[in-house]
């Protein structure tokens, strides 16, 4: 299964750990991260989370992030893409999502993922008969009740 993370979604972890929701969100966001470290599912990155991630005002998240991007990555949308990108992030924006979100969500469909995945409730709002769009606990939830 091909999925992509959002950059809110690979930060969850260094959030303030004492709200259970993000406790939790982190915890199904590290499974996840296991589960792209074994093989179990292809990541997708894109140009924009690249962006955001090396523009983190925290050098260690960055440095994190990027190197777990860099050994797991199976396919990248970036520059030979960019004008779909720009132009179904323009259509997605249409319905109130923002400009950056809009291209995550953009390049994941662009990618043929299965599975878009954030913790961003506005971008949870946002859906589409093109990609499914889930919270990392729906997912390991959902995950789990298809493995029996």
């Amino acid at each position: 299964m091909r999925i992509y993370l959002d950059n809110c979604c690979f930060n969850r972890p260094y959030d303030d750990q004492s709200q259970l929701t993000i406790s939790m969100e982190t915890q199904a966001k590290l499974n996840i991260q296991d589960m792209i470290r074994d093989k179990e599912l292809e990541l997708v990155s894109s140009d924009m989370l690249h962006y955001e991630v090396h523009n983190s005002p925290y050098e260690i998240q960055e440095r994190a992030i990027s190197e777990f991007l860099k050994k797991n990555v199976s396919y990248y949308v970036g520059d030979n893409k960019q004008d779909e990108v720009e132009e179904l992030a323009s259509e997605i924006m249409k319905t109130g999502v923002k400009y950056k979100d809009a291209c995550h969500v953009a390049s994941a469909i662009i990618a043929e993922c299965e599975v878009f995945l954030t913790t961003d409730k506005r971008l949870l709002k946002y859906q589409t008969d093109k990609i499914k769009i889930m919270n990392p606990i729906d997912f390991i939830r959902e995950s789990e009740e298809n493995d029996g």
